[in-house]
């Protein structure tokens, strides 16, 4: 896929805060790190369906769902050839796995990524792009360094992101920082 849209979970801002310094950690250490890209719809979230093509959907059905208490955990590597993705993994909840499900029926049916069905699906949050196989373990030391371990997050909105004209849709209405 090259041009997609992407359904996307928010964090409130003490959650997106604390993702951010693991982001400046990685900076700190002079690592690739979420927090070089600084456009301005680069924010902290889960993805939750990914595709060619998706009108913004009406997801007011999931607003009582809102907000959604996670724990982000243990760090997950993703990728093949000489770089890797490190994301921290997201334990999954009930509450999450039908969230994600019920997020995918009010979007109907449609060519998603593979990594984004529901039964297929990796929750994770991004914290680096393209860290070189040979700085993995680094990397990893400096998550580990900077203390977090579980981290309790608490996402507040939902919103859709077109990747060809890079803009950003609230869905629900706490998609926002507060």
């Amino acid at each position: 896929m090259s041009a997609v849209v992407s359904l996307e979970l928010v964090f409130d801002a003490a959650s997106d805060a604390a993702v951010r310094r693991e982001w400046d950690a990685m900076i700190a250490a002079d690592l690739p790190s979420q927090a070089r890209h600084t456009g301005e719809s680069n924010r902290p979230h889960i993805t939750l369906l990914v595709r060619p093509e998706l009108a913004p959907p009406d997801l007011a059905a999931l607003a009582a769902d809102l907000p959604l208490a996670l724990t982000l955990g243990a760090p997950l590597l993703f990728g093949a050839g000489r770089s890797r993705v490190i994301a921290r993994s997201v334990i999954p909840s009930t509450a999450l796995l039908a969230f994600h499900a019920r997020v995918h029926e009010l979007a109907g049916a449609g060519d998603d990524a593979v990594h984004t069905r529901p039964g297929e699906w990796t929750a994770h949050v991004t914290l680096a792009r393209r860290v070189p196989l040979d700085r993995v373990g680094e990397a990893l030391a400096v998550l580990s360094d900077a203390g977090e371990g579980e981290l309790a997050v608490t996402a507040t909105g939902v919103r859709h992101w077109d990747s060809g004209s890079k803009t950003v849709t609230d869905l629900l209405p706490r998609g926002t920082l507060e």
